[in-house]
């Protein structure tokens, strides 16, 4: 069974998607970008600031959803500004430094995001126990 889910810790969707979705053992959050949750405005700083943020949010959002960051399979991020590709990886790396198991992870230069965004990030959790 497919189930939508709209956490309250994450940035309300301007358009017609689900910030995230279960599926079996399976949650899947949509490409986020560095957006403040209550204002809904982009924050600032360049992709390592937008890549704090979107993890930022993605930690808040965690708990309720009942999973950590070992349950963490795969991420896809996309940037603007692949020249910036550092910035992105420490803030990446500061939030994984206690990971026993890194995810698998793409990384894919674009041309362009949502709101002039310099990074979006899609997230794929596993739990076992989470069959449906």
């Amino acid at each position: 069974m497919i189930r939508a889910i709209s956490p309250p810790q994450l940035p309300r969707p301007r358009y017609l998607y689900s910030p995230v979705v279960t599926a079996g053992p399976w949650t899947l959050f949509s490409g986020m970008i560095a957006l403040d949750v209550d204002s809904g405005v982009l924050v600032t700083g360049g992709p390592g600031a937008e890549t704090r943020k979107i993890l930022s949010n993605l930690s808040a959002a965690m708990p309720e959803l009942q999973l950590t960051r070992e349950d963490l399979a795969c991420a896809r991020i996309f940037t603007t500004r692949f020249g910036e590709f550092a910035a992105i990886n420490e803030a990446w790396e500061a939030w994984l430094v206690d990971a026993a198991s890194p995810p698998a992870r793409t990384s894919v230069g674009v041309a362009a995001l949502p709101l002039g965004a310099s990074v979006e990030i899609e997230f794929a959790f596993y739990r076992e126990d989470r069959r449906e």
